[in-house]
């Protein structure tokens, strides 16, 4: 009986496993949750099933590229809006600074995954992949269907943006508690007005999509379309209470001791630049919540 087919199917399985930490690293990186990750791989793993093997010459570079490809798909969904929106100014990019793009590089992690929700799809892959993963621009730049030299300025864009969030929030941590406490006021009341004047302009909001009800975008972006919204919809996040999350100010809903939502705050010239909304269990698990006192704890939060 011939076994060839069933040996060769093995050795592409053994192969495959050899990668997966990576690329479920990758994954991680660029959607932000375990399990999404881990659906992109598996999809991935589909995909090479349905090639032939032997005609692929790098196979860690063919299943990142695979799986780059199904992350900026993904990404694109969540976002939910124009393709013309994902493409920024590239000639605002600020110049390479290799000592410094290390340093940023192994800080990205929770700390700048606020940062990370607020990038375009296209700008978020190309700073993983080259930054954290040390893809090369000539490889990513066809996962993006764009030249070397345009994928280059997209990851030094993205770049810039999460140095900046990187470098405020080792400042004035007591002033953005103060600033998540007053959004958090102005959520319980409605009052549009004060959360537009504590949003930056520009701010961007990203929520799970657990919560979410079929038809509503994952992202949406500007002050007074995040304050509306939060004013119609919000219910559960009018019941979180201050708290440090990762070591930084957010706020949190906790029932019966455990987390069920958690407000993350991304932060510039002392407004909110990005409103995260976590509730998939996976990322609360994985999130170190320390909640602010009360002055009665088994009471309703203060202001509700």
């Amino acid at each position: 009986m011939d076994h060839d087919g069933d040996d060769g199917d093995l050795g592409v399985a053994a192969a495959f496993e050899q990668h997966r930490p990576r690329l479920r690293g990758v994954a991680e990186r660029l959607l932000g949750s375990a399990a999404d990750a881990e659906d992109a791989v598996q999809d991935s793993w589909l995909r090479l099933r349905r090639v032939d093997p032997t005609g692929i010459d790098n196979l860690g570079g063919w299943l990142t590229t695979v799986t780059s490809r199904i992350c900026l798909d993904r990404l694109r969904a969540r976002h939910a809006r124009p393709e013309a929106l994902d493409e920024p100014d590239l000639d605002q990019a600020g110049p390479d600074d290799p000592a410094g793009d290390a340093v940023l590089a192994d800080s990205v992690g929770r700390a700048v995954a606020v940062v990370l929700d607020s990038l375009a799809p296209a700008e978020r892959v190309a700073f993983v992949l080259h930054d954290v993963f040390a893809v090369p621009f000539d490889e990513i730049a066809p996962v993006l269907g764009r030249s070397t030299e345009a994928t280059r300025k997209l990851a030094g864009r993205a770049r810039h943006r999460a140095r900046l969030g990187a470098a405020d929030d080792r400042h004035d941590l007591a002033g953005r508690r103060e600033v998540v406490a007053r959004f958090l006021d102005a959520l319980r009341e409605g009052d549009v007005p004060a959360m537009v004047a504590l949003l930056a302009p520009d701010a961007v909001r990203h929520v799970d999509p657990v919560l979410l009800a079929p038809g509503r975008a994952a992202t949406v972006h500007g002050a007074r379309a995040i304050a509306e919204e939060a004013r119609r919809f919000s219910a559960p996040a009018r019941r979180a209470r201050p708290a440090t999350v990762d070591g930084h100010p957010g706020a949190a809903v906790v029932h019966e001791g455990v987390p069920t939502l958690v407000l993350t705050f991304g932060f510039t010239g002392g407004r909110i630049a990005t409103l995260g909304v976590v509730a998939a269990p996976e990322r609360l698990r994985a999130l170190a919540i320390d909640l602010a006192p009360t002055e009665d704890a088994d009471g309703p939060p203060a202001g509700g």
